[in-house]
């Protein structure tokens, strides 16, 4: 027997049937989803590893808060590096009347040292291995418009008038996320020091970009440790790869759930297909038990079967994929600093592994009963063979998801819990399930019997209590497809809403900063004049943490936090006689409740003062009262002993800090101030168009002022576009849901076509066959939502307590999500009847050995 021709000839014939193209829209719809994400996810992996030093700026970068000298530099040009020199601060740039915060990035002759600028110098696009030459800047065609500056305006930097000289369209070192949203303004370095910006407290990051061969590199190890010893921040492409921000890592985790969570539903579509394609195939499969076929080669043949059918899937799922990928690619395409190469062969690999594992892992244990079969089923149409148990579907099924959540997760912690818990929570929706079926049906048997309506309400129930077991697993499937529908919709809207409500009215919208100490009074008197409520001016000085209790920090802090950015930056420092608005003591005392509130009157015997460390940062440090850290400002040294740790309202938009010292501690070093404040009908990006801004401006240049509402209005743009993009992936996982509803339809078919006979036979007509299916349909979608309803609240309830948010219930959604799973499952049923309906009694009535 040729297995395998005879297996395509039964393909093709069973192409018809409802419950293989149910099969096969699952295991699509699988692939699809898991391929569009792979293959995403893959071309941003590549893009990565290729384009890295591109992307970190050169195989090696040193950066700090303050020049490099010129020793370094001839150090690491003798091992064979070139160098390039960067250095990157905020400041306002104007134009006419009109202000706006920017980012400067001062670049010198022999930047890029990898890729090239995309800049449009009034010809076109063109790609330019240079940066923009003395007395010209090149900007964003966002600050462009902002200041209403085109190709030869003049600009003004600090004390610098700039000629425009080009528009970047993009920078080969541009990183993405949330870090450079303030509008980017390029010039040569030769015109930093004229610009004025260079101030002593300024917030200036110093980098020498290095590009060379690793052995180059590897030569200078013992240097870079004592310059990393020496609070220099240092990173090596080969272990730094350069990442999209920690908001797209988020994202491609969720998107990697979501094709998992679209697998899952597919594979319980596939579950009941299965279930229908077995029932179809038992008397075929006896008849070839007649003309001598045996076990093993009844496995085989429809093991064939559906194997082809997972790869035709596999490949038109992927097409599906591809398709996806490139709209996921332009939904997130302004978000993404690199090009990313052409799709690779693996996520479709990977497409088809995942169809087959679906295949077996859910379809595998019901399709054994086909090789039970028994030669007398030809004669005795009862003698099926034993299903196999619902726990041992569930079990085997369980295993293989399990494996593909360790695959594409990469996590095995993650891919046990979630299974755990996932197997947990089936039991607790099984429960809730039989609880909420019994009710229902106590509920409808009290109904009058007067109408036809009442009696159509009624014998729809009494087809879910006759197939209580099928009604379970549907009414189970469908409440989970309707959760994540209702918790998309959360997400979307309910928890941004919140957060965004919970901001007071007069939260601060204007951050300034670079304030110099001989400008604090002047620009507090104009905040004061304009401003209806104000943070006040904190000093602020930068230091490295370079020892706690006199060992270097990598050795005293936990393994898992050694690489802490805590350890490789210079922290933001202050000192403060009380404790600030937002901040609350929850270790230790502040300084005023103990011998005194400077630092003069709190300092130790061994020469420390007292300073006060955000609870956070302690936790990841390993800190404790009385531990002893040591700063580093500038060549100077300054150690502090932790007396309280302090929790602190991030969300206030007042300046925090993590530490604090007392007054008088950091008095002689350079500092620079830093405040927020809340000006009213201040929505306009444009900061010229306020007087009080304008004349700040005018009279501090270096003062650099940032519009946080203009911010928050590209976080939100950025947020929009992610959100839109997992959207669309979970569009697949509904389209899954859907094929859910299909094969459970498709499934139970038989069962209603026959039972539909019998009705008409006894003299029931189409319209109260139609009254019944459409109730009992509606009864299953009611209780579906109304689960889904209560899956969906107890996990935005998780969602809001991870976010920091208070919980609230969602009324609405329980009174919306049972109407729409009414409508949505009755009305999909109600059509997919609509065969039976119109089929004549004895054609459904010979259905009755496959129901």
């Amino acid at each position: 027997m040729n297995l395998i021709a005879l297996s395509l000839k039964g393909l093709r014939r069973d192409l018809r049937a409802s419950d293989v193209r149910a099969l096969f829209v699952a295991l699509a719809l699988a692939v699809a989803a898991t391929t569009m994400i792979g293959f995403f996810l893959d071309r941003l992996d590549r893009g990565l590893t290729r384009q890295a030093g591109q992307l970190l700026g050169g195989d090696l970068v040193l950066e700090q808060g303050q020049a490099f000298d010129d020793e370094l530099r001839q150090t690491l040009r003798q091992a064979g590096l070139e160098l390039s020199d960067q250095v990157d601060l905020v400041s306002m740039v104007s134009q006419a009347d009109a202000f706006q915060p920017a980012g400067l990035k001062v670049v010198d002759d022999h930047y890029p040292l990898y890729g090239q600028v995309r800049v449009d110098r009034g010809n076109g696009i063109e790609g330019l291995a240079h940066g923009p030459p003395p007395g010209s800047a090149w900007i964003a065609p966002r600050l462009a418009q902002l200041l209403d500056a085109g190709i030869g305006d003049t600009v003004q930097v600090g004390s610098l008038s700039l000629t425009v000289a080009g528009l970047i369209e993009r920078e080969p070192d541009q990183q993405g996320g949330f870090s450079g949203l303030a509008p980017r303004i390029m010039l040569n370095l030769q015109d930093l020091e004229a610009t004025g910006l260079v101030r002593p407290g300024s917030r200036i990051e110093y980098e020498i970009l290095a590009a060379g061969p690793p052995a180059a590199i590897d030569g200078l190890e013992s240097r870079l440790d004592a310059l990393r010893d020496a609070g220099v921040e240092i990173r090596d492409v080969r272990v730094d790869r350069p990442s999209l921000g920690r908001s797209l890592d988020r994202a491609q985790k969720y998107l990697s759930l979501a094709g998992l969570a679209a697998v899952l539903l597919a594979g319980v579509a596939v579950a009941m297909a299965t279930r229908r394609y077995v029932d179809r195939h038992l008397d075929t499969a006896a008849l070839l038990r007649c003309f001598g076929a045996s076990q093993r080669q009844l496995g085989q043949l429809f093991a064939w079967q559906l194997a082809w059918l997972g790869l035709v899937a596999a490949a038109v799922g992927a097409l599906l994929g591809l398709a996806g990928q490139a709209a996921l690619l332009a939904l997130l395409t302004r978000f993404l600093p690199l090009e990313l190469p052409p799709p690779g062969g693996m996520p479709w690999l990977m497409g088809v592994l995942t169809a087959l594992a679906v295949l077996v892992g859910f379809a595998g244990p019901t399709l054994l009963r086909l090789k039970r079969v028994s030669a007398l089923k030809v004669l005795r149409r009862e003698l099926d063979p034993i299903p196999a148990s619902g726990w041992v579907v569930v079990v085997v099924a369980s295993l293989v998801f399990g494996a593909l959540l360790w695959l594409y997760s990469g996590d095995p912690l993650l891919s046990v819990g979630i299974l755990l818990g996932g197997l947990v929570a089936l039991v607790v929706l099984w429960g809730l399930g039989q609880l909420m079926l019994t009710l229902l049906l106590a509920v409808l048997a009290r109904l009058p019997q007067r109408s036809q309506k009442g009696r159509a309400w009624q014998l729809g129930g009494r087809q879910l209590a006759r197939r209580r077991n099928a009604s379970l697993g549907q009414l189970l499937a469908f409440s989970v497809t309707f959760a994540a529908m209702a918790i998309i919709a959360l997400v979307r809207g309910d928890l941004l809403t919140t957060w965004q409500a919970q901001l007071p009215a007069d939260t601060p919208n204007y951050f300034a900063i670079n304030i110099q100490p001989q400008e604090r009074d002047g620009v507090e008197t104009l905040i004061d004049s304009a401003a209806d409520t104000t943070s006040g001016l904190y000093p602020m000085v930068r230091g490295r943490l370079t020892a706690i209790d006199g060992e270097p920090p990598q050795q005293q802090v936990p393994e898992e936090h050694q690489t802490d950015g805590a350890l490789r930056r210079d922290l933001n420092l202050t000192w403060r006689e009380t404790l600030p608005e937002g901040n609350r003591i929850t270790e230790g005392a502040w300084f005023d409740a103990e011998s005194g509130s400077d630092a003069d009157s709190a300092t130790a015997s061994d020469g420390s003062v007292p300073i006060s460390v955000e609870e956070e940062l302690a936790g990841r440090l390993g800190l404790s009262l009385g531990d002893e850290l040591t700063f580093t400002i500038g060549s100077d040294s300054v150690t502090g002993r932790v007396t309280s740790l302090r929790h602190l309202d991030w969300e206030s938009f007042q300046p925090n800090f993590f530490i604090i010292f007392p007054p008088g501690a950091l008095d002689g070093f350079g500092h620079s101030y830093i405040t927020s404040f809340h000006l009213p009908d201040a929505g306009n990006e444009m900061l010229g168009e306020n007087e009080m801004l304008g004349e700040m401006v005018q009279r501090y240049p270096g003062v650099s002022v940032l519009n946080v509402e203009a911010l928050l209005e590209q976080v939100r743009g950025i947020l929009g576009q992610v959100t839109r993009a997992i959207e669309f992936v979970l569009g697949f996982v509904l389209l899954a849901g859907i094929s859910v509803l299909y094969a459970a339809l498709t499934a139970s078919r038989p069962a209603r076509a026959h039972e539909g006979a019998l009705l008409r036979v006894f003299g029931a007509g189409n319209r109260t066959l139609a009254r019944m299916q459409w109730a009992e349909f509606a009864l299953l979608g009611f209780a579906s939502g109304l689960l889904g309803a209560a899956l969906a609240e107890a996990s935005a309830l998780g969602i809001y307590g991870w976010l920091g948010l208070a919980p609230r219930m969602h009324w609405l959604m329980w009174g919306v999500m049972p109407v729409l799973g009414a409508a949505i499952v009755g009305g999909i049923g109600y059509l997919l009847s609509r065969g039976c309906r119109r089929q004549a009694p004895m054609a459904s009535l010979r259905l009755l050995g496959e129901t």
